[in-house]
């Protein structure tokens, strides 16, 4: 980062904490949609750095209208906020706190139209790309069931969709007949795979919503991204403290954030390998994350939501995939990239991966049975 990109983001930086001197602001994590950074306060009278926020530049390209993603982020912090108060959990949880600017305001727009917002820092926290052990897979799981579980009487009415189209599969699906038609693919075996995966499972995508439309799974609040590294843990404890990349909360199906936490808390390898054919998907993670899911969501799942679980899990598997390819295809122009195959190589996981819990049906389905007692 030059200076003049540093004395930037100070300046935007200050506008959510005025009376304090910022020291430095760095780069944070490494999502795919935002740029987030960590912005440090200068030194206190003791000569120690007093504590740190989060600053993020939301991709305006992807959010377009940034203010409902702050306005559904703002009532789901206050609607937990208050339940916590009323029902409190017997363990440390922390929800983010959205930071107002010296306005008031949950965001500043610059001249240029950039839209930054910042968060709360969660101190003495950590996140895992892949889970270690059944005991980390089991807290992915409890954070999960406990967003759900905090969330299941808030009308899903109240909040935006501020992502039209975003979760609901079959729309992925005619997405990427739109650009398959009119994209001049470079033949590869790679690409003959994953074209192959997609034509012999276009059914897939209609599954979870055919069942809402029939009234067998109702909408209610999701997260949206609930993958692995979006689970915060306390260093101490090594329990989970929070769900954090909270962009993409509305209403939906929780059968996708369901499905995509065991999606990716069941896939060791992580989603970049460059080994895409060893990829698995291990039922022992599978096992866990459940247990700890349904220790808290039983609360308010009912037959139909247990029935669809192993589905769930495919769709939203097969969706990424899906995703990834027609953004390889369109010319990497949603996710990130770090080199023009790089989406190829993300849809190719995703795919392997579901080929893998395919041929697991069995195991997955008595293992959701047991889960479920």
């Amino acid at each position: 980062m030059d200076q003049h990109e540093q004395t930037k983001l100070m300046a935007i930086a200050q506008k959510f904490s005025p009376q304090q001197q910022i020291s430095r602001v760095s780069p944070f994590g490494s999502g795919n949609i935002n740029d987030t950074f960590l912005v440090t306060l200068a030194l206190n009278e003791q000569g120690i750095e007093t504590q740190s926020f989060i600053l993020q530049r939301v991709n305006t390209n992807v959010f377009r209208e940034p203010q409902l993603v702050m306005q559904n982020m703002r009532i789901y912090y206050e609607h937990v906020r208050d339940r916590l108060k009323d029902v409190p959990l017997d363990r440390r949880w922390i929800v983010p706190q959205i930071l107002s600017t010296h306005q008031g305001e949950d965001y500043h727009r610059t001249e240029s139209g950039e839209f930054w917002r910042s968060l709360s820092f969660i101190a003495d926290s950590q996140s895992f790309d892949v889970m270690e052990n059944r005991e980390q897979a089991q807290e992915v799981g409890y954070a999960l069931g406990t967003f759900h579980h905090l969330t299941s009487d808030l009308l899903p009415e109240k909040l935006a969709d501020t992502l039209e189209g975003f979760h609901i599969t079959p729309r992925y699906l005619l997405q990427y007949e739109e650009v398959l038609a009119k994209s001049n693919i470079s033949k590869s075996p790679e690409v003959d795979y994953c074209l192959k995966i997609v034509s012999d499972r276009k059914g897939l995508a209609y599954i979870l919503e055919d069942a809402k439309a029939l009234g067998k799974l109702p909408l209610r609040t999701m997260h949206g991204d609930p993958k692995v590294n979006n689970i915060l843990f306390d260093k101490q404890t090594n329990l989970a403290v929070s769900v954090v990349d909270l962009d993409t909360i509305k209403s939906g199906l929780v059968h996708y954030d369901l499905g995509d936490c065991l999606r990716s808390g069941c896939n060791p390898a992580g989603e970049e390998i460059e080994n895409w054919e060893g990829i698995e998907f291990n039922t022992e993670l599978c096992e866990a994350i459940l247990q700890g899911y349904l220790s808290t969501a039983r609360s308010f799942l009912t037959e139909y939501d247990y029935d669809y679980i192993y589905d769930a899990i495919r769709v939203i598997t097969f969706e990424l995939g899906l995703r990834f390819f027609t953004d390889y295809l369109a010319g990497n122009v949603y996710f990130h990239v770090k080199y023009p195959e790089h989406n190829l190589l993300r849809s190719l996981v995703q795919f392997r991966l579901l080929e893998s819990i395919e041929a697991q049906e069995t195991v997955i389905k008595q293992i959701i049975i047991e889960a479920s007692k």
